[in-house]
């Protein structure tokens, strides 16, 4: 019998890769230099508690922590208010300079 591993995706799916304590290492860096490796901030914000467990559903469901989930979810609507605010923008300055053309070069570059 071969003990070749299964497939790379099914085995990190099924933690026969990955899961074993026996290889896991701590790092060595501290949390303030992998916040700013990574450009995060710290912040505190007060939420309802039915709002974070809702949060730690959804992110369960989908193999994330909560707080992961969250700064997605922040980021994603971030994006799509600045895009908006964008096209309000273009509509507003063409419909004043009956430009036409520069809202849709700012749909074409959003």
């Amino acid at each position: 019998m071969s003990d070749k591993i299964m497939e790379t995706d099914e085995a990190w799916d099924s933690r026969a890769l990955g899961a074993d304590e026996a290889f896991a290492v701590a790092s060595q860096m501290d949390e303030d230099a992998l916040d700013e490796a990574l450009e995060l901030q710290p912040i505190s914000i007060r939420l309802h508690k039915s709002l974070i467990e809702d949060f730690k559903l959804i992110a369960k469901l989908n193999g994330l922590g909560y707080q992961t989930l969250m700064r997605q979810v922040l980021k994603r609507f971030a994006d799509s208010e600045k895009k908006q605010i964008l096209r309000d923008w273009a509509a507003e300055y063409a419909k004043e300079h009956g430009e036409e053309e520069s809202e849709q070069n700012l749909r074409r570059a959003a």
